[in-house]
């Protein structure tokens, strides 16, 4: 790296996250490339936690060439240098870095200590009553000054040695303030919850001990986190931490329950039995538990004459509700806590719908009351989205109905700040883990009628747990299984499929061409041109990227997402002079091209799984790169760096289109996805299908991924909780 000496002269630019532009003013420097700017002043950028204009910097950086701003030196390292000489040290003792002393005391100060005088001061504090008038009080005040502005300082630069980035430095900092030092010097793992565990790990080996008592301890943790997320478990096997530990953190333990038995006294973990539980997940899962039998034990207010009121219904809206959807709905009246569940064609959007109108009735609600007694939930925008259309009523996301607040990941819904609905009907249950469905039972009052509505057969959620399985094989609560297919016509076979699928009895009619499907038994290698030219005969038959969507199971590979959004964008938005365009990476976004949100915004109504399209790619008052994306009505505006938030969207994978419906969809069955390939997987793709369904690629992996139950099973204790605390309830 590149070192200069200096000063700041001013500041171009600050953010609240410490990130600075300013000038600097070089006066020295050990490059040969920079020599030539001695005594003359670059624009520098870099985290710090604060710059004195009054004080000598040394930084160590890169000099790089910016597109738009031209040469900057980019700081990734700094020191603020001890004042040296006597008029340097005069100066410093003068500014307004140090209390109590102004320039004439400064100068007696160094001319009766010296040019060493500031660090005779910090040895020795009771050097400065030496001075003629200085009281022991300004001499204290002299002394605290310069101890508080070289710890902080001290810190900075023990942070560095250590690996930490400036970045890094300035955010531990302003978390943990005065404590940060102690927190280093005691664990140094507790900073695990703002950095990398990798990362704090690498900086504790360099000092410490592999098998420490600290780091197996912090080691344990951070397996069954991880644990957590790769099997979507809720506890977990000892054998399972034992083989992981050594495997990732070359712990060879064959016996840790000493360290086990350390972390439960913490409250670190939860071990029942032979199950070991991250003590936050137990403490959740036992929170649900609790939460459901409070809303179970509630008194239940029935619908009176409910087969009365469904006939009505039948006949204001013109339509026969089967026996499987008229217990739906009564349930949903006459319990407290109902389940639905059904496949895709089964009506679980038309009950919603008639289970809301029978509310609306029954209670006379006004518009107004609507919205303060009835909550229509979903865990994606687009589920939300959906059920509104087939509602007419506002929906929301399960986030947005909690007040989740993005910077601190919390929820201002919450135990002690509860919202007052009455009847909560939440869609697409299966997408929900343990930690959301916690969250959103403490949000809500116990004297509810909540409506729990489903695919049990779907992916479980990316999170932890398994909500609605668990829920359902408790048979603690009303469920109704909704089992009959409404075909589209006579010839339709996306339903049929989906069932076929979902019981692992595939039928060889899978490979016959129906009204709604088609499977293309294409090589590996001819994928890409097959959808090329499927897409281009969809096109002339006028269809758009609108309203079909190509479904695919990972991004990399050669036919995975990342490259088949390559080949859609330059046949849906090829480029033309009327598009502006702007690049991220390796990524061209073009003005109309379909972006996906890969993260939750509240604060903008965004969510995860939205799908959007490019309005306009501008500048804005600072001449910066803005990008606005419409997400169906709703203009927001990202730059650059926020379009790693935004990804292509021409296709996505089956996991990101949960909970999302598409009138035509094209799915990509490559030999090559096989270890991403299993039954719940491909259900879940060929069920997003409303109008068509085309399949690409090879039938065999087709057919092995139908029999394949893989994540069909988690291990969790929500079940049994729930069989514990509601063994006395009876649901009708």
């Amino acid at each position: 790296m590149i070192s200069i000496k200096g000063n700041v002269r001013y500041m171009i630019y600050e953010n609240n996250n410490g990130y600075k532009v300013g000038q600097f003013h070089i006066k020295n420097t050990d490059d040969e490339q920079m020599a030539e700017f001695k005594n003359k002043t670059i624009t520098f950028t870099g985290y710090f936690p604060e710059l004195n204009k009054e004080d000598t910097y040394t930084f160590k950086g890169e000099y790089i060439y910016h597109d738009r701003y031209g040469y900057q030196f980019a700081v990734k390292e700094y020191i603020k240098e001890v004042p040296e000489g006597k008029d340097a040290v005069i100066e410093f003792l003068a500014s307004p870095l140090i209390k109590g002393c102004g320039e004439k005391t400064a100068i007696k100060i160094v001319d009766i200590l010296g040019e060493n005088a500031l660090n005779i001061i910090k040895e020795d504090p009771n050097k400065l009553l030496l001075i003629p008038k200085i009281s022991e009080k300004k001499a204290q005040q002299i002394y605290n000054s310069l101890i508080k502005y070289n710890e902080k300082d001290d810190l900075i630069l023990s942070l560095q040695k250590m690996g930490f980035s400036l970045k890094e430095t300035l955010l531990l900092m302003e978390e943990y303030e005065d404590n940060l030092k102690t927190i280093i010097e005691e664990n140094i793992y507790e900073l695990t919850t703002y950095i990398d565990f990798k990362k704090i790990d690498k900086i504790y080996l360099n000092n410490g001990e592999i098998n420490s008592e600290t780091r197996v301890k912090a080691c344990i943790i951070e397996t069954l986190k991880r644990l957590e997320f790769i099997n979507g478990d809720t506890y977990h096997d000892k054998d399972d931490i034992i083989k992981y530990l050594n495997k990732e953190f070359n712990i060879p333990l064959t016996n840790i329950d000493s360290f086990l038995t350390k972390l439960h006294a913490l409250k670190e973990i939860y071990i029942l039995d032979d199950k070991i539980f991250l003590f936050a997940t137990y403490i959740m899962e036992k929170d649900i538990a609790e939460n459901l039998y409070l809303i179970s034990s509630s008194p239940n207010k029935k619908v009176s004459k409910c087969n009365e009121k469904i006939a009505r219904l039948e006949n204001e809206l013109e339509v026969k509700y089967n026996h499987d959807q008229k217990e739906a709905i009564l349930k949903a009246l006459n319990n407290n806590i109902s389940i639905i569940t059904g496949g895709p064609g089964t009506g679980k959007t038309t009950i919603i719908n008639a289970i809301v109108k029978i509310i609306i009735t029954e209670y006379n609600l006004s518009n107004i009351d609507i919205l303060n007694s009835i909550a229509l939930l979903a865990p994606t925008g687009r589920a939300s989205k959906k059920m509104s259309e087939s509602t007419n009523l506002p929906a929301m996301t399960i986030h947005r109905f909690l007040k989740w607040n993005q910077d601190t990941n919390t929820f201002q819904v919450n135990e002690d700040n509860k919202n007052f609905q009455k009847f909560i009907i939440v869609d697409e249950v299966s997408m929900i883990d343990t930690a959301l469905f916690d969250a959103l039972l403490k949000g809500i009052y116990s004297n509810v009628k909540l409506i729990l509505v489903g695919d049990a057969n779907q992916l479980p959620s990316v999170g932890p747990g398994l909500i609605l399985n668990d829920l359902i094989a408790s048979n603690c609560f009303s469920h109704t299984e909704l089992k009959e297919i409404y075909r589209q016509s006579a010839n339709s076979y996306i339903p049929d499929l989906a069932r076929e699928i979902r019981e692992y009895n595939l039928s060889t009619n899978f490979l016959e061409q129906k009204d709604d499907y088609n499977f293309l038994d294409v090589a590996n290698n001819q994928i890409k041109e097959t959808l090329r030219q499927l897409c281009t005969m969809s096109k002339e038959k006028g269809l758009n990227e609108k309203n079909m969507q190509i479904l695919a199971p990972m991004y990399k590979g050669e036919n995975g997402i990342d490259n088949l959004n390559f080949l859609l964008q330059n046949l849906f938005n090829p480029p033309s002079k009327d598009k502006k365009e702007l690049k991220v990476g390796d990524v061209i976004y073009r003005m109309h091209d379909k972006v996906l949100q890969l993260i939750n915004d509240p604060d903008n109504n965004v969510y995860n799984g939205d799908i959007g399209y490019i309005h306009k790619i501008g500048k804005d008052e600072h001449n910066k790169d803005v990008v606005t994306i419409d997400f169906e009505g709703s203009y927001i505006n990202y730059n650059k760096d926020d379009m790693l938030n935004v990804k292509h969207a021409y296709a996505m994978t089956i996991h990101k289109s949960q909970g999302s419906e598409f009138e035509h969809v094209i799915m990509i069955i490559s030999s090559s996805y096989h270890k991403m390939l299993y039954n719940k997987l491909i259900y879940t793709g060929v069920s997003r299908a409303k109008k068509s369904l085309v399949i690409i690629g090879n039938p065999q992996s087709f057919l092995e991924a139908t029999q394949n139950s893989y994540s069909t099973q988690r291990k969790t204790d929500l079940k049994r909780m729930l069989m514990h605390n509601l063994s006395s309830f009876e649901p009708n």
